[in-house]
């Protein structure tokens, strides 16, 4: 299912806490980087805290910028970006300054916690409140609070394509244990905290295996920036962000194939599972006019690299089930290589072979196969030449 894109953005001490417990909220951030977040809220469609962070800063999170404000409106989009935020009970004080700044916002909880929500007079329809923008909208997500499906709403139903998340850290660490934030962006403050009853920025959890990598750092006044992105991939049929990245480029390697009337263009990308790439190729590398991509790029991993067991293949374009310019289809080629999971935008068409179903082999093979359609346009780019 289409999610945002989600940004997690933080401040912590150097010992890792996000606040100290005194009564007043802990300033973790320089005058300067309080003015890039700013610029990252002005930025984004829709900024999301948690219920905790309502509760204990209560925040009205806002574009301070006038100048960045007017950017918004004159490029045609609200003056201040929709207001999100999450509770299960939905017991949140109607007077807290969240409520009554900005523009629109959306509290997303449970089914019971939409009742109390409501009862406590939460929720203003558009034409009951002062100004359309300042309207609040109950979501309830069933019995159970669930990320995905509350993403895939702000996504379908807000339009909302990229997410700051700003806390708490709760917050969070469930984004980030089910794989669900495409970045990180983590403000490290010159001073100690020490104490074990202050909030810190990550809790325990089952977070995904192998290193983050590193995309800047910046020195901001007397704070450090470190901007980084998840690599490792899902173990499962549900996609974490990584696989979206991973799939994104092996669309991007599809469009560098030598065109042809009588092959598709596909890329393809093999992945540890600690989110290090092992190889690459693209359809007709290196002036085969036969080659396949996964073909290619499994060539290059060596057939005895112990990393291929629990690596996920990337491709844009289902792998083959039948081929007649090789002995081994791509689907014969990732069951020998160990692979036991692939990710793929597109199935393919009976262009060249009737009835293909490349993933029916590999799932009966026993390969956990993903398919992630919102990803299909970008494969089918390279290969509009072709009928069908």
């Amino acid at each position: 299912m289409p999610h945002p894109y989600v940004l997690l953005s933080a401040a912590v001490s150097l010992d890792g806490y996000l606040d100290d417990t005194g009564p007043e909220r802990l300033l973790l951030s320089s005058p300067a980087d309080f003015d890039r977040v700013d610029e990252v809220r002005a930025s984004v469609d829709a900024i999301l805290i948690g219920a905790g962070t309502v509760r204990a800063d209560n925040p009205r999170l806002l574009v301070n910028s006038p100048e960045r404000r007017a950017a918004r409106t004159a490029a045609g989009r609200p003056e201040y970006p929709l207001k999100v935020t999450v509770s299960g009970s939905g017991d949140l004080d109607p007077a807290a300054r969240f409520w009554h700044t900005g523009g629109e916002k959306v509290l997303y909880t449970t089914d019971k916690g939409a009742e109390r929500a409501r009862a406590l007079g939460l929720a203003t329809d558009a034409t009951d409140a002062t100004d359309a923008s300042d309207a609040t909208d109950i979501v309830p997500l069933g019995a159970d609070l669930d990320w995905r499906r509350l993403l895939t709403h702000l996504h379908d139903v807000r339009g909302v394509r990229r997410l700051m998340v700003e806390g708490g850290g709760l917050i969070h660490t469930q984004l980030l244990t089910q794989g669900l934030a495409d970045e990180l962006q983590l403000v490290l403050a010159p001073l100690f905290v020490g104490d074990p009853e202050a909030p810190r920025l990550f809790g325990p959890g089952g977070y995904q295996s192998g290193r983050l990598r590193l995309l800047e750092t910046r020195r901001i006044e007397d704070v450090v920036l470190m901007r980084y992105e998840p690599t490792a991939p899902g173990t499962g049929p549900l996609p974490v962000a990584a696989d979206h990245r991973w799939l994104a480029l092996a669309c991007e390697l599809a469009a560098q194939c030598p065109p042809s009337d009588t092959a598709f263009s596909v890329g393809a990308v093999v992945v540890a599972a600690d989110g290090t790439e092992l190889a690459r190729g693209h359809s007709r590398e290196g002036g085969d006019p036969v080659a396949h991509a996964e073909e290619v790029a499994l060539a290059k991993t060596g057939p005895a690299d112990p990393r291929l067991a629990g690596a996920t293949v990337y491709s844009s374009l289902e792998p083959c089930a039948r081929r007649a310019s090789r002995p081994a289809p791509c689907a014969r080629l990732i069951l020998d290589a160990g692979v036991r999971r692939v990710v793929t935008a597109w199935r393919e068409p009976d262009t060249f072979v009737a009835g293909a179903d490349g993933s029916g082999v590999l799932a009966a093979g026993g390969v956990e196969v993903v398919v992630l359609p919102e990803h299909e346009e970008r494969a089918k780019a390279p290969n509009r030449h072709l009928p069908h």
